[in-house]
């Protein structure tokens, strides 16, 4: 048998083949896998043009977002927007959400390499089950490369859900910068118009007498009324964003105050709010009590000052 250098020529061949086989196959297995990738970018591309945030059920969130191949970040809000479902948070959430997507949608750093999408749990209860998930609104970011870390899971109840909290937590994950572009709202405008005219036309039909502006009461209640919004937390609330009260949707129980002390929702600060009007309107009829003139024995003898004290010391509590 002929030999080339100690090796059968017939092997070498064989062995060539083999070779020119494997990288035909790999070859077309990289090609088919190419144009897989360009397939679902182009359709999410398309669905993206129609609307900005993309609605997803089972079978295309487990194709376009969980199976490779994929070169695209997925940013997904799961949610339950049913009128049945009686989810308030959802509405608002996914209000802030539409936000960040059109800003995305239409700014001029806009690529093929992050997506906004949605998944409902009436469309994709499969989901919700696949990943565990019971409550909702969540927001997850899915990578490009690699699975889920616990980063990429928005802290919506420290954070809250604010466009702009989103924003940044998106540019922490995918060092995609988005600048939210809130749709003009002119309500506040509108307000303060209004109160302009309110403050101008009293202030004609008073012209004669305006002794009124010198009323330390008014000024007073004024006042409180500013340090009592401060007080509660209404700012936080601005900014954050948060939640006005959170449903179990597992046993239907509401929560009203946060189990986080670094987090609160809007029914909690009116809570604070009305205790802080309430301990300060005791404080007040206490001093009231005190200093008016009248009989000092039935001073003593009144029972309203000490059930105030009562009542202060519970609040206090």
């Amino acid at each position: 048998m002929a030999v080339f250098k100690g090796f059968p020529l017939n092997l070498l061949f064989a062995s060539i083949l083999l070779i020119l086989l494997l990288c035909i196959q790999s070859g077309g297995g990289q090609k088919k896998k190419e144009n897989m990738l360009a397939e679902k970018v182009e359709q999410m591309m398309e669905w993206s043009s129609r609307r900005s945030v993309i609605r997803m059920n089972g079978d295309k969130f487990r194709r376009f977002v969980k199976a490779p191949p994929r070169n695209y970040s997925v940013i997904v809000m799961f949610t339950a927007l049913q009128p049945q479902r009686q989810c308030s948070v959802c509405r608002q959430a996914n209000e802030e959400y539409q936000v960040l997507a059109n800003s995305w949608r239409y700014s001029s750093a806009f690529s093929n390499k992050l997506f906004f999408t949605v998944v409902d749990y009436d469309e994709g209860a499969d989901v919700f089950q696949q990943l565990n998930m019971n409550s909702a609104p969540t927001f997850m970011h899915f990578p490009a490369k690699g699975k889920p870390k616990r980063a990429d899971t928005f802290d919506l109840q420290r954070i809250g859900f604010a466009s702009e909290q989103l924003a940044k937590w998106i540019a922490d994950r995918t060092d995609v910068q988005i600048r939210v572009f809130r749709p003009p709202n002119y309500s506040g405008t509108i307000a303060l118009a209004l109160l302009v005219s309110l403050v101008g036309g009293l202030l004609y039909l008073r012209r004669n007498n305006l002794e009124f502006i010198y009323n330390k009461t008014g000024w007073a209640m004024a006042a409180l009324c500013v340090v009592f919004a401060m007080t509660s937390g209404q700012m936080w609330n601005h900014i954050r964003g948060p939640p006005y009260a959170h449903k179990n949707p597992q046993n239907g129980q509401v929560s009203y105050i946060h189990g986080s002390s670094q987090a609160q929702f809007v029914a909690e600060s009116h809570i604070i709010l009305l205790l802080n009007a309430a301990i300060t309107m005791g404080m007040v009829l206490l001093n009231e009590a005190a200093t008016s003139k009248g009989d000092v024995g039935k001073r003593r003898t009144t029972p309203a000052p000490r059930s105030l004290s009562v009542f202060l010391c519970l609040l206090a509590q």
